[in-house]
């Protein structure tokens, strides 16, 4: 979809919103299925190919509708409200068009959890790839337990933030379930990586693994907020978070036919996430999503072609995905004095990393836009500055 069929798809979008909401005490407020009744209509798996935007506006009434509470009814008087106005959806629209994720620090979620749950946490050590691999593992489980304390929970990642490693969890795994921990897997940004085929070996291991995520809202073209997540039993999270009051009550939870998502998490609610999946999955088709994966792996490869061609720069990572980690031959306050031009000069936007000590700059091809061209022009800048850094007297 380019921005001319947008701009065409999007007057259509507000139509159809505008309809939906003048006639919606029309609809029943409330859906008279069976759970499970959308199994038989839609596809078990994703088209290849793009599919027409028509079809997918037509099933949008033939398939979702059907099926939908409408909390805007003014019949429906359930709960409590769940706001909703014109003005707010404009600037639902334009929020998720600018897509700023609203921080300016590292998140830790791991050293958070431990806090939360006030259990103990220990960072394993790398190899020289930046890889956990199962010696240490196992060799830190072992003084664990002489210790004294019970190692339950070990977080493993695919694609790490600073370097992108691949931590070797055929080797992690059956460590943790010969000792009875929960292996949890976090490919946050290159588990999107994983619907082409040539990356796939990455994921050797996974069945070791009790659960996994990533974050289609990073490289799968579907804007914030997006994560998907897996558990090998659900019944271990269920467990955890099972809470019954009697308002939300219904005839068919112990069924087993509906998946009731309270159940899994702390908040109460959620949005309706996979909408946004299932617009994207289908106008893009699995080749369309592939080629979008692979045109950015190859532009990271074309970045680090030229950092290699300069003798005064050096990669300090493997490049596997989309991020290319480098810095200037020299002291780590050389590199923070590059960084510090770079982002004086607003032209282009970096942040670093630390790898074995070192100050690292981070080179992430990010953007769905993003072209040879702009990598072309951003290293031209990076040793534009490079130079002006080293003509100085104290360099």
């Amino acid at each position: 979809m380019d921005a001319a069929e947008f701009r065409r798809r999007g007057r259509e979008m507000v139509d159809y919103v505008a309809d939906y909401l003048e006639n919606i005490e029309q609809r029943p407020v409330y859906p008279d299925l069976e759970p499970g009744y959308l199994r038989s209509l839609i596809p078990t798996e994703a088209p290849v190919e793009p599919e027409n935007y028509e079809d997918i506006i037509k099933d949008v009434e033939r398939v979702i509708m059907p099926g939908v509470t409408h909390w805007h009814s003014p019949y429906f008087f359930a709960y409590f409200p769940a706001a909703s106005s014109y003005p707010a959806m404009l600037a639902d629209m334009l929020c998720g068009a600018i897509g700023c994720i609203g921080f300016s620090w590292a998140h830790s979620s791991v050293e958070r959890a431990a806090l939360i749950g006030g259990v103990m946490m220990r960072k394993v050590p790398t190899d020289n790839k930046y890889a956990v691999g199962g010696d240490m593992l196992k060799k830190m489980v072992e003084e664990d337990k002489a210790a004294g304390l019970i190692p339950f929970y070990f977080c493993a990642t695919l694609g790490t933030t600073p370097s992108c490693a691949f931590d070797h969890i055929t080797e992690l795994g059956p460590i943790c379930n010969k000792e009875d921990m929960w292996m949890h897997i976090d490919a946050a940004y290159a588990g999107s990586a994983f619907i082409c085929p040539e990356f796939r070996p990455l994921l050797n291991g996974i069945e070791f693994a009790d659960s996994f995520n990533f974050n289609p809202h990073k490289w799968l073209l579907v804007n914030f907020d997006c994560s998907a997540m897996w558990v090998k039993k659900r019944t271990d999270i269920i467990g955890a978070f099972k809470m019954e009051p009697l308002y939300l009550k219904h005839e068919n939870q112990e069924s087993g036919l509906v998946t009731d998502y309270r159940h899994w998490q702390i908040p109460l609610g959620r949005r309706f996430r996979s909408l946004k999946l299932w617009f994207v999955f289908r106008m893009y088709g699995l080749q369309g999503l592939q080629a979008h994966v692979r045109k950015q792996v190859a532009l990271a490869k074309e970045f680090e072609s030229l950092v290699r061609a300069d003798k005064r720069f050096e990669i300090c990572a493997e490049v596997i995905m989309g991020l290319v980690c480098f810095r200037l031959k020299g002291s780590n306050e050389l590199n923070q004095n590059l960084l510090k031009k770079i982002t004086k000069s607003r032209e282009i936007h970096l942040v670093p990393c630390q790898l074995s000590g070192r100050f690292v700059l981070r080179f992430a091809i990010c953007a769905r836009t993003t072209e040879s061209r702009h990598i072309q022009q951003a290293w031209r800048h990076i040793t534009q500055l490079t130079f002006e850094l080293l003509q100085e007297p104290n360099h």
